[in-house]
């Protein structure tokens, strides 16, 4: 008993070793020096030890018994031209019953032939039901001009009242695919309180429009000097772990927005969308301003080589990355001013980088 303790095995398991044995045994003995016949023996001795050895045996336990019968009756060789064989069948069936719809950039593999035997050669065919719909390029349930909650709730509250994420802060449209898969990277530190309100009042628009997000809160020790290009960085070798983002968008957690219609969709090319803050009278302070909401593709932030991890303390960074930017000769976009408004939550003012 100490053997079968230390083993991790148990009396079944002593059972099956036990017929395995009986089994070889009788091979040796019997066929293998038999090259008469060997087949028949080899059939008819599997046939009565199936009988002797499947009693009082698990689902599990009969099929390793089975699998290592039939590794003794087929070589390497043999494995290797059933599964050469099967890859041709499903080459050809691919060819004669298969073919490929595409819906935006989302294709599928589907048998024309609904038949179950036809469908198990098409891996990627979904199981649970048809490829959804792209949701449509203008959401619409949008509702224009909103006015931003200052509400504090609970996290308690906030859990409960978004069940519709899923694990880890995602989302994405039950009823349609999504045209976009957004990473929205979030600088923080100490601010809870934005934090919250920030989150009451960026799900329902995203969800309105659409999307299929992420919303990822990077924080940076409190001893060290904040460094927001650094967390944005960060943030997007993050979030690039855990999914296959098309595009990121870097959000200050003061800023909310004010209306739906400005998108959070991602760019052809790179979008400054914190165009007019109410802190700035609505106006843009200047023509190379790309901080406070900023879209950018994956490829064009690749392509720019992210943000300069220099900027330590208030400003510098969103500059910086305006000239590599233009660096690449990639264009700056911006949506009209009366769409692409947020008010800033009050907070005081940090200590600017000298760089």
């Amino acid at each position: 008993m100490k053997l079968l303790h230390k083993t991790g095995s148990n009396l079944k398991d002593a059972r099956l070793e036990a017929s395995l044995t009986v089994y070889y045994i009788l091979r040796t003995y019997d066929c293998c020096g038999d090259n008469h016949g060997s087949t028949y023996c080899k059939q008819t001795m599997t046939t009565s030890l199936l009988e002797h050895c499947l009693n009082g045996l698990n689902a599990k336990q009969i099929l390793r018994l089975l699998f290592r019968k039939f590794r003794d009756l087929c070589n390497l060789r043999c494995i290797s031209i059933i599964g050469l064989a099967f890859l041709i069948v499903q080459f050809l069936l691919l060819i004669l019953y298969g073919h490929t719809r595409c819906e935006g950039e989302i294709c599928v593999t589907e048998s024309r032939n609904t038949s179950s035997f036809y469908s198990i050669f098409f891996w990627n065919r979904r199981k649970k039901g048809p490829l959804l719909p792209l949701c449509p390029t203008i959401p619409p349930g949008l509702y224009g001009y909103i006015k931003p909650s200052t509400e504090v709730l609970t996290w308690a509250e906030l859990e409960s009242k978004f069940l519709n994420l899923h694990y880890g802060g995602r989302y994405k449209p039950p009823n349609c695919t999504s045209r976009h898969r957004v990473a929205i990277i979030v600088p923080f530190r100490d601010r809870e309180i934005h934090l919250k309100i920030f989150l009451n009042n960026l799900h329902p628009i995203l969800q309105r429009q659409q999307i299929e997000y992420g919303i990822y809160v990077v924080d940076l020790d409190l001893k060290v000097q904040f460094n927001r290009a650094l967390l944005l960085n960060v943030g997007v070798l993050e979030s690039l772990r855990l999914h296959d983002y098309q595009c990121f968008i870097f959000h200050d957690v003061d800023l909310l927005p004010e209306n739906d219609n400005n998108l959070y969709t991602c760019p052809d090319n790179p979008r400054h969308m914190s165009v007019a803050v109410n802190r700035l009278k609505y106006k843009l302070p200047y023509d190379k301003i790309f901080g406070g909401v900023a879209a950018i593709s994956k490829e064009d932030f690749l392509k720019v080589n992210g943000y300069s991890n220099r900027y330590f303390g208030w400003g510098g960074e969103d500059d910086d990355m305006f000239n590599r930017i233009n660096a690449m000769n990639l264009t700056i976009t911006r949506y009209h001013p009366g769409i692409a408004r947020y008010i800033m939550l009050p907070h005081a003012k940090q200590e600017e980088n000298l760089a």
